[in-house]
């Protein structure tokens, strides 16, 4: 199923080697549309820890970026609430393809053209280890959810909804 045992470097995985980050590499038969749960079942994995990287945009269309478990959806009402904004939507692929750097099914959160909040439903915080995109489709990493709030910022929110 996997492709090979190595892939090339991406943004998102330099960064995470020049900040001394330990991280394994997953990669995997990317499929259109599939997703994190396509992801998480070609690999073996709890689709719960397998975390999912969205650009969404407030009401002035500033970006920003979600990690939510891949079995999950995001109640953009209750994050816009949590966050103090009028309304968060998702950006359309190719928006979100801009201002991220990366194309919409291999979007990393780690090293993004763009400087954005990022938002960390909180009980990804409680794993003991994660899988989240690598920065190309077909390629997850496998890191300490910790280093989401070390590297990113995140800022935890409860913002989850059963998929």
């Amino acid at each position: 199923m996997a492709k090979k045992d190595k892939v090339s470097e991406t943004p998102a995985t330099a960064l995470l080697r020049q900040h001394g980050v330990d991280f394994s590499e997953h990669p995997y038969e990317y499929l259109e549309h599939g997703g994190a749960q396509h992801s998480a079942q070609v690999l073996g994995m709890d689709p719960f820890s397998v975390v999912k990287t969205l650009i969404m945009q407030d009401q002035d269309a500033k970006p920003l970026v979600v990690l939510m478990h891949g079995n999950r959806k995001v109640s953009t009402k209750n994050l816009a609430r949590q966050v103090g904004l009028k309304s968060i939507e998702p950006c359309a692929p190719e928006v979100a393809n801009r201002h991220s750097g990366y194309l919409v099914g291999g979007t990393s959160p780690f090293a993004t053209r763009r400087a954005m909040p990022v938002f960390i439903e909180e009980t990804i915080l409680t794993l003991p280890r994660i899988c989240i995109n690598g920065g190309r489709r077909g390629y997850l990493v496998g890191i300490d959810p910790q280093v989401c709030l070390q590297l990113l910022s995140a800022k935890p929110v409860n913002c989850a909804l059963a998929e």
